[in-house]
């Protein structure tokens, strides 16, 4: 038992499971294998998960400048999507009126048929993502984005306004569902956590940052405004992504993919005695392998920047179609998959549910608040988001470093999930107090500063937790993974557009928003058992193929 991860006894090794740091370290206790030819961070302390390759052109071996232009692409994308969602929350009672139909049906047509076309669209991205690599499928999301919101500006239907809100959907699926994999394959374990919570933030930057800019515009100038203004900023974000994102996906020896092998159970080999001149005849593993490529140095010549410019880099991959729709059936019951496609879910929705009834409550008495003051109601979740940013990426990178040392320097995947404490303690206690302040018709500085505030903190560690476990424990797997995370969370926010206005009305808002602090704790808590046996569940999940 690692610190209270229950041990497979299956698998020597099980895929997530990595070695972090060689002091003590279990892992290299290998006769004859030399642990110093492994790759090792600047600080030479933290071994490099997966190791790089020789090539220069290998993401992992990029350059901190190249690597930072990325940080700026899915930091504005990230955006872009989140913004889609809230755009025109402040004015949804008011744009009911407007277009003569009930608020439910308006709030389905403008939020639902996103979603479902996001949904719909995520397995198609998937499987073309492997195939034909991720760039070509940011500029299409980016322009699709731009056309999307210029086209519901310029409805003059309800008709056509859902229908330019369902091709919106369709063209968020690349950027939501892509960008954990890009980090996966540019950054190493260590500091996957960071860039994660980084992504999370400027997702949620877009989602709060929204409704104060779009209210006072659509106040002063009209909704239409407000649409002309995000499809402008989506071909901002597609000229960024055309200059600053290169192709990602990279065709790499399996070998050196350290953290994704499974060894099953062995007969220990006797020590190999030395050849000649104190050398060793390395033992056949992935590690030494890729080590012994690392030892040579750089192999190839850089990808000119021109050619790292052409809208699709060449890169294929021959997986089939039906092999990649299959794959993502699989990990449907894969256990970890599950349990983060369900902690995702429920984190996510929260934001949808919030976005949803915003307008319904702070426009009607007593609080009686303009399309502009409803708008500002989520200024206090973007700066409580960004205190959530700051405390995701040191907390999970560095929960899972420390406790790797404890570890004898071995990484389990399931060292992630520690974090999840912060969410219970602030999400669902952010829940339970919203109801009671809104039931109480408390001053709004309660409800929207403090609830509000303590729930976005919450949502964003989550995230961060749920999406890095995961990306740990099926590295080599996560365009399939993400596909199946955002289906679940898309087709949960498509649910909830059909009833949660309903909901607040027939109900009342303390029933409601304490049903929901109750559905967070109990996820919350289903990490425990995730924890314990997290290990068994990924040897389960490899050795039954789940995950193969």
């Amino acid at each position: 038992m690692a610190l209270g991860v229950l041990a497979d006894q299956k698998l020597e090794h099980v895929p997530g499971t990595a070695p972090l740091s060689h002091k003590d370290n279990a892992m290299f206790e290998v006769p004859g294998f030399d642990e110093r030819l492994l790759k090792h961070d600047t600080t030479g302390k933290i071994v490099l998960i997966p190791q790089p390759s020789s090539s220069c052109n290998d993401p992992y071996n990029w350059s901190r400048f190249k690597k930072a232009k990325i940080v700026i692409s899915f930091i504005l994308a990230s955006v872009t999507v989140g913004v889609v969602a809230p755009v025109l929350a402040p004015a949804y009672v008011t744009l009911a009126h407007e277009w003569n139909v009930t608020l439910t049906k308006f709030v389905l047509g403008t939020t639902g048929s996103s979603v479902a076309g996001s949904a719909f669209a995520s397995l198609f991205v998937n499987t073309l993502s492997i195939q034909f690599g991720k760039r070509p499928l940011y500029l299409m999301a980016a322009i699709g984005l731009m056309v999307g919101s210029f086209w519901g500006a310029a409805a003059h239907s309800f008709t056509s306004y859902v229908a330019s809100r369902t091709w919106v959907g369709i063209w968020m699926a690349p950027l939501e569902a892509l960008i954990p994999t890009t980090i996966a394959d540019v950054w190493f374990v260590h500091e996957r956590g960071f860039y994660n919570g980084l992504f999370n933030f400027a997702f949620m930057t877009g989602v709060n940052l929204a409704t104060p800019i779009s209210g006072p515009i659509i106040q002063s100038a009209g909704w239409r405004t407000a649409l002309w203004g995000h499809g402008g900023f989506s071909g901002f974000v597609a000229i960024v992504v055309f200059f600053f994102m290169p192709e990602t996906a990279f065709h790499r020896d399996s070998a050196l993919d350290i953290d994704v092998h499974a060894v099953g159970t062995v007969e220990p080999k006797p020590v190999l005695e030395p050849k000649a001149e104190g050398s060793v005849e390395q033992a056949e593993s992935p590690a030494s392998n890729a080590a012994s490529e690392q030892s040579q140095g750089f192999t190839d010549t850089p990808t000119p920047y021109w050619r790292e410019l052409l809208p699709w880099s060449g890169y294929y991959h021959p997986v089939s179609y039906h092999h990649s729709l299959w794959q993502c059936a699989r990990l449907l019951v894969c256990p970890t998959v599950l349990w983060a496609c369900l902690t995702f879910t429920i984190a996510v929705s929260c934001l949808v549910l919030v976005s949803l009834t915003i307008s319904q409550i702070f426009a009607a008495p007593p609080y009686n608040f303009s399309i502009r003051s409803v708008g500002a109601v989520n200024v206090s979740s973007f700066v409580a988001t960004m205190l959530g940013a700051v405390l995701a990426g040191p907390l999970l990178d560095g929960l899972s470093r420390f406790m790797s040392k404890s570890n004898k320097g071995i990484f389990e995947p399931e060292f992630r999930l520690p974090a999840m404490i912060v969410y219970i303690c602030t999400t669902a206690t952010g829940f339970f107090a919203w109801g009671q302040a809104l039931y109480a018709q408390d001053p709004w500085p309660i409800p929207v500063i403090v609830c509000l505030g303590l729930i976005s903190i919450g949502v964003q560690i989550s995230i961060a937790c749920c999406v890095t476990y995961v990306i740990d424990c099926h590295r080599d797997k996560a365009p399939e993974v993400m596909a199946v995370m955002n289906l679940a969370r898309n087709a949960f926010a498509l649910g909830m557009s059909f009833y949660v206005n309903d909901w607040l009305v027939e109900q009342d808002v303390r029933y409601a928003f304490f049903t929901m602090g109750g559905i967070h704790i109990g996820v919350a808590l289903l990490a425990i058992p995730m924890y314990i046996w997290g290990k068994r569940a990924r040897s389960f999940a490899f050795r039954h193929g789940l995950s193969e």
